[in-house]
């Protein structure tokens, strides 16, 4: 069998063919971190003593054995997962993922002390961390509003929520001397008519703006802001809603999410790249994939996932979004999951990377659309896996299927004795 630098070496002569640097594209998908999600880990269970199980439109099905119980158990896991994916990436902590010892502190007290064990080991690992507010799983979002809250007292309880938790990403930034991506994701709706929704997204800007008026400084940290399309309970109604968020975005000059499963399945969250650039400087994407609706299953190397990465390397914003996983699957081995995902959006990017975009502009833009279609149609069948392959040679990772091994091995070792 010819070694796979061979084949990579007549594959990038292949590319070069059509003007593409196989070398250079291996080097940008090199500089890119993923940041991969901790509550696919544990079916989004949480360290805080005081959850009540999952609410807010968030719901992890299934009961596969082996999910992580502990801090040490998720750290383990995830040293496991970073070992099975080419190049270095990050991690994303929800608020309610902090070290308690064991100690009930309410989510409008937590503060940096809960997660500098987190940022510990993350400079163990040599890795960047990112954080989200936790606004779900609570006593004080039992009946679907949070900051939009008709109770003031309600909506003050989260907005010190969030506050803190700005303050968290700000010192885990300047720990690991890594900007931290804070991204605020509310589940405020209401499963029937709504009659007063003005109210509602009034209070939840109210809020917002409150939050966001204490400084912080953007090279530790920023903000990013995500919509959602319905979710269990808020069927008819959601407070934070695209057109909101966007609007919000824009005018705060703030990152905006695009959570993929957040839209309805026919719309194309790819083209909302070229659109919303023209008016935020930097998006980040939750890379997912619904299944007929926003039931975050685990990414694939498919359609909607290559289009986003060839739209954001087609439009040379690249730099400009942070990309992040999130889903969580219960059905099946949840480090499996974590590297199926990890993997696919990275292949999808790869492809985009290795598509030529200079010659593919040129043909358009001359008017020649039919020599167009035809290299994107011929581009189909290049020898993208010589490429992909030899990438995962070069960062120590197993090849192709060989991974599959390694997730059984330590499911026996393991995960199977939790």
């Amino acid at each position: 069998m010819e070694s796979r630098e061979k084949l990579y070496s007549q594959a990038k002569e292949r590319y070069s063919e059509i003007g593409v640097d196989a070398d250079e594209a291996l080097k940008q998908l090199q500089d890119v971190k993923l940041s991969l999600h901790c509550w696919q880990a544990d079916d989004v269970g949480g360290f805080e003593n005081a959850g009540l199980g999952l609410d807010g439109g968030i719901q992890a099905t299934g009961n596969y054995p082996g999910k992580a119980r502990t801090m040490t158990d998720l750290k383990n896991d995830m040293f496991k997962v970073y070992s099975l994916i080419p190049g270095k990436h990050r991690f994303s902590i929800h608020a309610f993922y902090g070290d308690f010892e064991g100690k009930k502190i309410d989510r409008d007290k937590i503060g940096p002390e809960q997660f500098k064990s987190w940022v510990e080991w993350a400079k163990h690992m040599n890795i960047g961390i990112d954080f989200n507010s936790t606004f779900f799983s609570h006593p004080k979002a039992a009946d679907g509003f949070t900051l939009s809250h008709n109770d003031k007292s309600i909506r003050d309880f989260w907005i010190e929520h969030a506050l803190r938790c700005r303050e968290i990403s700000e010192f885990i930034g300047k720990e690991l001397k890594s900007r931290c991506v804070h991204n605020l994701w509310i589940p405020d709706g209401a499963k029937d008519i709504t009659v007063n929704r003005f109210k509602h997204r009034e209070l939840l800007r109210d809020s917002l703006d409150k939050i966001m008026a204490a400084e912080m400084n953007p090279a530790y940290m920023r903000d990013a802001v995500e919509s959602k399309l319905f979710g269990i309970g808020s069927e008819s109604f959601v407070v934070g809603s695209h057109e909101f968020y966007l609007g919000y975005a824009i005018k705060n000059k703030m990152i905006l999410t695009i959570d993929i499963g957040h839209f309805h399945p026919t719309e194309s969250c790819a083209d909302k790249v070229s659109s919303i650039f023209q008016y935020v400087d930097e998006l980040l994407f939750h890379v997912t994939r619904g299944v007929r609706w926003d039931s975050d299953h685990v990414v694939l190397y498919n359609d909607p996932t290559i289009e986003l990465m060839q739209e954001i390397v087609w439009a040379g914003k690249l730099d400009k979004v942070c990309l992040g996983l999130d889903y969580f699957d219960a059905s099946i081995n949840r480090i499996g999951a974590y590297v199926i995902g990890a993997r696919a959006a990275l292949k999808s990017l790869l492809a985009a990377l290795l598509s030529p975009v200079k010659q593919l502009k040129a043909y358009e833009e001359a008017g020649k659309n039919f020599e167009k279609i035809a290299l994107l149609e011929e581009l189909k069948s290049f020898p993208f896996s010589a490429v992909w392959d030899y990438y995962c040679e070069l960062n120590g990772v197993p090849v192709g299927v060989e991974y599959i091994k390694s997730i059984q091995q330590y499911e026996a070792e393991v995960l199977s004795k939790r």
